[in-house]
């Protein structure tokens, strides 16, 4: 659920900036510094020395931050765990008294998101004053500097710089400065976006653990489920087997009744027969076949005895 919704909103968000201020801010920098360089090359070399510090600090700041909201995912993944457990036994939860434990659960994971991603805003903040650090340290040296140049060609712009082109050196800076700061504004939405994206390709990349067979059969024979030997567990490090060396024969026509208490896996048994899951040990016969020989996708199954297809209506077919 959060990838469909949080991470998705995370990528628009970073995709609308991309088109916007990403391709802008980098337009303004370029034309506002080949002005800058044109009016006075000796001043001009302050934006050289500033930009790569400035760059270098963001990209710091990026790498810190990356794997901390790589984190706050993983933590909205184990609150939905915590509520999606709720709600589907909630009635487990009223009858054994658990409401106040459930809320415990609840509000320990909700604030381990937020010390989390409070961290992550915090080293996000040092942004701002960083930018803002180098935006007046430069304000101060172009006028500085351009005071001094001033003062050596007398105001005269055939001998040097002239106030007027001090003060259009100035507004360059802050347009430069200004596109710098959209730019870092476009990484912090980029650091997330990626953390996101991640875990997005790795739904996209997963590959499903339950397969066809290459010659599947696709018709039972009778309505017959037999368990032999079935043995179930959810995860290969797991302590404890969900189900372990079930022998159970269900015959044709019978109608029967699974009866437990809740946690007895009753409905891990049933599932094991359409093939939600996949015995980890012995198998799942149905009309004396194993289930992991059937197929549910009739239309990509092809007889090796014959030219028809194992649907077909015609008798001939050996398969």
């Amino acid at each position: 659920m959060t990838r469909l919704t949080t991470d998705v909103t995370n990528i628009q968000n970073a995709y609308q900036m991309l088109i916007r201020l990403a391709i802008r801010g980098p337009v303004m920098m370029l034309f506002s510094m080949i002005v800058s360089f044109r009016i006075n090359k000796e001043i001009s070399l302050v934006f050289l020395a500033v930009i790569p510090l400035m760059g270098i600090l963001l990209l710091l700041i990026i790498r810190q931050i990356n794997p901390i909201f790589k984190r706050v995912f993983h933590t909205y993944d184990n609150l939905n765990n915590v509520v999606q457990e709720n709600i589907h036994g909630i009635r487990v939860v009223k009858s054994f008294n658990q409401e106040e434990k459930e809320i415990d659960k609840f509000n320990h994971i909700s604030e381990r998101i937020y010390q989390v991603f409070a961290r992550g805003e915090r080293l996000l903040a040092f942004n701002s004053p960083m930018m803002q650090f180098f935006m007046y340290a430069c304000m101060l040296l172009i006028s500085w500097l351009g005071a001094k140049a001033i003062l050596a060609s007398g105001n005269n712009p055939a001998l040097g710089l002239t106030t007027g082109n001090l003060t259009a050196l100035i507004n360059y800076a802050t347009q430069i400065l200004m596109s710098l700061m959209m730019l870092s504004m476009v990484f912090a939405m980029i650091t997330i976006a990626i953390s996101s994206a991640e875990r997005i390709a790795e739904i996209l990349e997963e590959t499903t653990d339950i397969s066809n067979p290459e010659y599947p059969v696709t018709k039972a024979t009778d309505d017959s489920v037999d368990f032999e030997n079935a043995s179930f567990v959810y995860g290969s490090k797991a302590d404890k087997k969900v189900l372990s060396h079930i022998d159970l024969p269900f015959h044709s026509g019978e109608i029967i009744g699974i009866l437990g208490g809740t946690g007895s896996s009753k409905s891990n048994l049933v599932q094991l027969i359409p093939r939600l899951y996949d015995v980890t040990e012995g198998c799942t016969k149905v009309g004396g076949v194993d289930v992991r020989i059937y197929s549910g996708n009739h239309q990509n199954y092809h007889c090796t005895a014959c030219e028809f297809c194992s649907t077909c209506r015609s008798d001939r077919c050996a398969g």
